[in-house]
């Protein structure tokens, strides 16, 4: 992601997450930490059909990564790219030298959560009323082992639907 993407990803952003959509303020201060020698943060964005299509975003500190945020535009859900956003922080994960992944996950989104879970993400505690307003908990889920994600999605031998319904996974 560059500065330039930042006015795409905010349309996209209030679509997905109308109460609680990031603001520009709040990519430019991420998307400051993305770059140099003591850079702390990867951000991406997928293209399809001529316009941002997706985005996703990590913050890497002391050897743990934070799933910042991923979200697919609705009309690329169940195509895969919620995977391919998914692997393509692990691979970030792995180059900032993280040992771990943490994410958070709305309780009620059944769908992140599978996908997650097919990358092998499992659930380590609930975080209560943390998305706001709303006042819905959050699942803390935990990748500890990286490997060398592909860009087909999860490891061999798992299943599920690839995509993601906008999932935010505040960190």
């Amino acid at each position: 992601m560059r500065w330039w993407d930042i006015e795409p990803v905010l349309e996209l952003e209030r679509d997905l997450f109308p109460e609680d959509a990031w603001s520009a303020g709040m990519f430019w201060s991420d998307l400051a930490r993305a770059r140099g020698p003591a850079a702390t943060r990867h951000y991406t964005v997928a293209v399809g059909g001529g316009r941002i299509a997706g985005y996703a975003g990590l913050a890497a500190v002391d050897g743990t990564g934070d799933v910042l945020t991923i979200a697919a535009a609705r009309d690329h859900w169940g195509t895969g790219l919620g995977a391919r956003l998914l692997t393509d922080l692990l691979r970030a994960a792995t180059a900032f030298e993280c040992h771990e992944v943490l994410l958070e996950v709305r309780v009620d989104n059944a769908r992140a959560q599978r996908l997650y879970e097919r990358f092998g993400f499992e659930p380590i505690g609930v975080r209560r009323g943390y998305y706001q307003p709303g006042n819905v908990d959050a699942l803390v889920m935990r990748l500890s082992s990286l490997g060398a994600p592909d860009a087909t999605g999860p490891a061999p031998g798992s299943s599920g639907t690839p995509g993601t319904q906008g999932t935010r996974t505040h960190g």
